[in-house]
């Protein structure tokens, strides 16, 4: 199966580099940054580029459609949390987005890991009941998109009549799903709805577990690929870059130490996510996993988010995404902590040299078959 390959724009220029409060999908809105920081993308060879989703941010629907109308074949993945608007609602803007952008939107479900993170927009469901109603989300948004006639529907969260919409997506049968979530009820709830399931950063022997997990929850029939998510830290040679991830934790220590913070605000010691619970348990048992999985950021940061990096040359990283594609992992989705520059090399130097190693595997696959 082809490899596909995501990167993530911001609305400015934000990493954890740049303080502990700050965030690609935080703070103003610069629209020649966005059309520059989708444009690398686009011309690195990236498939999607990940819109994310905050309680403080700006919105994903208004930031996919602008960096859409600069960009012709980049496709996108809008990260949307169910639940602050309604499913019928949601369902109509993201058909309509897939119309305007000629088939290129994908949704990322994100049912919520941080009560604080919900409690901001007035949401005070605890985290299984959560799942449930982007169960309920789930199950309506897909009938909107493919129902011929208006229809009823009566759950715990919600009851509608006669719902319906005249614009579909162009996508058929409906826009792509990607879900992510590491606990029991997200895995329920993904191995249901979902095209893609995703993970974050963790060893391989724990992404072949989590993958043979998944697939035994899918019911029948069902084929699901999988996503991880990691931070790739580069150089022309593996000393140089074991050197600059040193530098990076450690002005990511000092910008958290100079404001007075030792893990993201309004957070509590321990993230309630369980992927972010699972990373900081790899960064206990190592700082390094598998050939270079550098495991030191997560544990900085309290996880809060992919944090989990790569470290080597051009040919050591692709070597180990690789790795995980041969593990059952068909999308990558790598960003840097310098978005633009990091973006640039990913397209240049990683990219081409890993899609290549997929090709040679998929035609000795087929020479064996």
């Amino acid at each position: 199966m082809p490899v596909e390959f995501i990167g993530m724009i911001g609305t400015r220029k934000a990493s954890e580099l740049h303080g502990p409060t700050v965030s690609l999908t935080g703070g103003s809105v610069d629209p020649e940054y966005v059309r520059k920081f989708a444009k690398v993308h686009e011309d690195g060879g990236f498939d999607r580029v990940l819109v994310g989703y905050s309680s403080t941010g700006p919105d994903g629907f208004s930031v996919v459609s602008y960096a859409a109308s600069v960009t012709e074949r980049l496709k996108f993945l809008l990260a949307h949390r169910p639940g602050f608007v309604t499913p019928t609602l949601a369902a109509r803007k993201l058909a309509t987005l897939d119309r305007f952008t000629n088939g290129r939107v994908a949704v990322h479900i994100i049912t919520g890991g941080s009560d604080a993170e919900q409690q901001r927009d007035g949401d005070w469901l605890d985290h299984d009941t959560r799942y449930r109603r982007t169960d309920e989300y789930l199950n309506i948004l897909r009938q909107v998109w493919t129902s011929e006639e208006p229809f009823n529907y009566e759950g715990e969260f919600y009851r509608l009549k006669g719902a319906f919409s005249e614009v579909k997506p162009l996508q058929k049968p409906y826009i792509p799903i990607y879900f992510g979530g590491a606990s029991g009820a997200a895995v329920g709830v993904g191995v249901k709805h979902s095209n893609v399931y995703a993970f974050w950063g963790e060893p391989l022997a724990a992404i072949k577990q989590r993958i043979a997990e998944v697939k035994a929850a899918a019911p029948p029939g069902v084929e699901l690929r999988f996503s991880i998510s990691l931070r790739p830290i580069l150089a022309e040679k593996e000393e140089k870059a074991w050197e600059k991830a040193r530098y990076i934790l450690s002005r990511i220590k000092e910008t958290r130490a100079k404001a007075g913070i030792q893990l993201p605000p309004g957070t509590s010691a321990r993230p309630q996510a369980v992927g972010s619970l699972r990373l900081l348990e790899f960064a206990k048992e190592s700082e390094i996993h598998d050939k270079r999985l550098w495991t030191p950021i997560a544990a900085v940061t309290g996880a809060y988010g992919n944090t989990t990096a790569l470290v080597g040359t051009p040919e050591q990283v692709a070597e180990s995404l690789v790795d995980y594609y041969k593990a059952g992992v068909t999308t990558l989705l790598i960003r840097g902590f310098d978005p633009v520059e990091d973006a640039i090399a990913y397209g240049r130097d990683v990219i081409p040299l890993v899609r290549k190693q997929v090709q040679l595997l998929e035609q000795q696959t087929l020479t064996v078959a």
